[in-house]
């Protein structure tokens, strides 16, 4: 199991546990957090852009080029940051944490 560490746009820190091979944006829609994810995890938006921890950063697969391009119509984008629906967690990891940008696209018109 994976500790995910969610903070929120208030600073509130929220832990999860996920399984090796979940994907953070289902691990985070199922805990509530506020990520759109409109394209259904298709990589064809941005609503699902989190910004992962420095310290956790490195541990993850590198972003594959669509993914980077999507991140480039992110909102808030910084070099941490990826889209929830490209994570797989990894149990080697142990815990990660992401924080949820303050502002996003919305993508469904709402």
């Amino acid at each position: 199991m994976t500790l995910v560490r969610f903070v929120g746009i208030d600073g509130a820190v929220r832990e999860v546990r996920g399984a090796a091979g979940d994907r953070l944006l289902d691990l985070a829609q199922a805990d509530g957090q506020p990520l759109e994810g409109t394209c259904e995890g298709q990589m064809a938006c941005s609503t699902c852009h989190v910004i992962v921890a420095a310290e956790d950063f490195a541990r993850l697969p590198n972003a594959s080029e669509d993914e980077e391009d999507m991140l480039d119509l992110a909102m808030g984008a910084t070099r941490t940051s990826r889209l929830a629906c490209q994570i797989w967690l990894d149990a080697a990891w142990g815990e990660l944490t992401v924080r949820i940008p303050g502002e996003a696209r919305n993508m469904s018109g709402r």
